[in-house]
């Protein structure tokens, strides 16, 4: 700040110069400009150039205006920022003139460009010069010759030099006051991208060498556009060079309080150190409506994700939560230690308290190219499933105990793009819960009448769940799994396929079965039941859920022993659990109807006598049901199903 003001009052006192001495001796204008030129340089090391015309206002003040002036350093290097101004307007205070100290009551800058390029001398200190605090010394006891500074219409132009990288800040328009008591106000206003913010600075340097003092500082700082965020700040900032030391910093991010220290090595591209603790800390969109679309069914957005910021400054920093909210999402307590260098971000956080459980992983962002990359690692273990699956994806069909992996690593400028790019792993394992709106067991009995369109939600319904886990490859958006696995007191489901994650659609085949026992965890990995391969295929929130018919007849000799093993369990050898072993026992029953119902043929053996051990009445008599009495599938679907 004070570099800046010193460069800022040197100049101003030879803008005037130039004025009087055009107005008292006729001297021609660029002669007087080179001499300007050349005090300018020495004073600050600096470079003025003005390419236009200079003109001289008498009425209705006396002032003057200069046109297309640059400003910048001889034998500028990559890290060196170059200033540009449209026009320059200065009102001088007549009275000044008759006193012999000239003043600038109102200098005017419109149309400045401010390029600043994103590129860092690791060579720089960051400490001043013994010449520079000389020069400090001398000029910190010297009136700044200028009562008020506007800009309008400028532009700041971050740009890197090795890439060709760059971007704008339009809509800059600023003022500052500077008061008798060397209070300095500046409220301002910008447009960077989209979006448009609002800030106001005040400062009040004490008079003397400022390196050795403290700054009373106060920011307020407010980003308009959906959710607005407001930024609150006051600290005692002392300068040393070109470090900026921030002590003393407290304020308030929206509704989260937060206190700390930073520093600002301002030598080339912005290095910041920052340490705060928050007593909350809200990031990412408000919660979403409860009529809202469900997550599931929406594409991914195409809208492009800005992580350009990334580029503007280089950082390390500590910031610790005692509540993080991350849309929905609570975390407490949290504490993230992150850097930021050339672009890439590496984050880390270990022990983050998540419902009940705990998360730790890192997460990085390398925005130096086109197209950014992320990486994301972690693990969370003992968390409650459905809080967590619910405030992060808007799923709210698991619950239970979690613990869950996943190293992935995505490309691309929006959301569909990294999704389509996913690869890595990932495993999930929920314990001791629930399948919540839906019944598991009513949805294969229901398969037996047909096609299901969806999951048949109901919010009253629940498959109670010893265990559902599943691992996953993910490559380009597809993740495939091969030992999907769910048990529970009545229901075991094994399965294997793949979820397009890019588009929201799955393709899985399970073998989901309706088991005659109520034990979980405990019972026998293989019990007796009833198998059917169904093909669950489409978009993941309203899939089509049908029989994998081929799949029953690819071994009809292990589905005929399966049957017959099922009907001994559940009814005993006879198929009716009674000591009458005359009549055909279930499976067998079982077998013929699949037989005749897939067209596999009338007679299921014909090698083999009728199961009754009587003489058979010819095929038209066979397994022929009477109108008197429902056939046995009927029967047998209401012992099994209640139906």
């Amino acid at each position: 700040m004070a570099r800046a003001l010193r460069i800022a009052g040197v100049v101003a006192a030879s803008l005037i110069a130039i004025v009087i001495v055009i107005l008292v001796t006729g001297f021609p204008s660029g002669y007087v400009a080179s001499l300007v030129q050349d005090r300018i340089e020495r004073d600050t090391g600096c470079r003025i150039a003005i390419n236009g015309t200079i003109g001289i206002d008498l009425w209705p003040s006396l002032g003057f205006a200069l046109r297309h002036v640059t400003l910048d350093r001889p034998g500028k290097t990559a890290t060196d920022a170059q200033f540009a101004v449209e026009e320059i307007r200065a009102a001088l205070e007549p009275a000044s003139l008759l006193s012999g100290t000239l003043k600038i009551s109102e200098l005017n800058i419109d149309r400045p460009t401010l390029r600043v390029p994103l590129l860092r001398e690791l060579t720089g200190s960051g400490v001043s010069s013994k010449s520079d605090r000389a020069g400090e010394t001398a000029e910190d006891s010297t009136e700044f010759p200028v009562d008020r500074v506007t800009v309008s219409n400028g532009a700041i132009v971050f740009f890197d030099p090795q890439t060709g990288w760059e971007n704008r800040v339009d809509g800059v328009n600023a003022s500052v006051t500077l008061g008798a008591d060397r209070r300095i106000n500046i409220r301002g206003e910008a447009r960077p991208g989209d979006r448009s913010l609002t800030f106001t600075i005040a400062a009040s340097p004490p008079a003397g060498l400022l390196g050795r003092r403290n700054i009373p500082t106060e920011l307020k700082l407010e980003i308009l556009g959906a959710p607005p965020r407001r930024l609150t700040a006051r600290a005692e900032v002392r300068i040393n060079g070109e470090m900026l030391l921030i002590n003393g910093l407290s304020g308030s991010f929206d509704d989260g309080k937060f206190n700390g220290w930073a520093s600002v090595d301002l030598s080339s591209k912005p290095l910041v150190k920052v340490d705060l603790d928050f007593q909350r800390l809200d990031l990412g969109a408000a919660a979403s409506q409860p009529s809202a679309p469900r997550s599931g069914a929406q594409p991914w957005s195409d809208a492009p994700i800005d992580v350009s910021g990334l580029k503007y400054v280089d950082a390390q920093a500590t910031i610790s939560v005692a509540e993080l909210n991350i849309g929905r999402a609570r975390f407490a307590p949290a504490q993230v230690d992150a850097a930021i260098d050339r672009g890439v971000l590496k984050a880390s956080f270990s022990n983050l308290g998540a419902y009940d459980g705990r998360a730790n992983g890192s997460l990085s962002i390398d925005a130096s190219l086109n197209d950014p990359s992320y990486a994301l690692k972690g693990d969370v273990s003992g968390v409650r499933a459905l809080p967590l699956l619910s405030s992060l994806a808007d799923f709210d069909n698991v619950d239970g105990r979690m613990r869950a992996t996943a190293d992935v690593r995505g490309t691309g400028v929006s959301a569909r793009a990294i999704m389509l790019s996913l690869t890595g792993t990932a495993s999930i394992d929920v314990r001791d819960g629930a399948i919540r709106n839906l019944n598991i067991a009513k949805m294969i009995r229901a398969l037996t009448s047909g096609t299901l369109s969806g999951w048949q939600e109901r919010p009253d319904q629940t498959t109670d769940m010893s265990q559902l886990s599943a691992t996953a490859t993910i490559a380009k958006g597809q993740a495939t799994t091969n030992d999907l696995f769910l048990t529970g007191p009545l229901v075991r489901m094994s399965g294997a396929g793949t979820f397009d994650l890019g588009s929201k659609t799955l393709a899985l085949r399970v073998e989901p079965k309706l088991v005659m026992t109520t034990e979980g965890q405990a019972g026998r990995a293989d019990p007796i039941g009833l198998g059917i391969p169904i093909v669950v295929q489409g978009a993941w929130s309203e899939p089509r859920i049908y029989p994998d018919v081929a799949g029953i007849l690819d071994d009809p000799d292990a589905v005929d022993a399966k049957l017959r093993e099922w009907g001994q369990g559940l009814f005993g050898r006879s198929g009716s659990g009674s000591s009458d072993r005359s009549g055909p026992s279930i499976g067998e029953t079982l077998d013929t109807l699949i037989r005749q119902g897939l067209g596999a043929g009338t007679d299921p053996a014909p090698d083999r006598p009728p199961a009754t051990g009587k003489p058979s009445q010819g095929p038209s008599h066979q397994n022929v049901p009477s109108r008197d009495k429902p056939p046995p599938i009927d029967e047998i679907m209401k012992q099994l199903f209640g139906r």
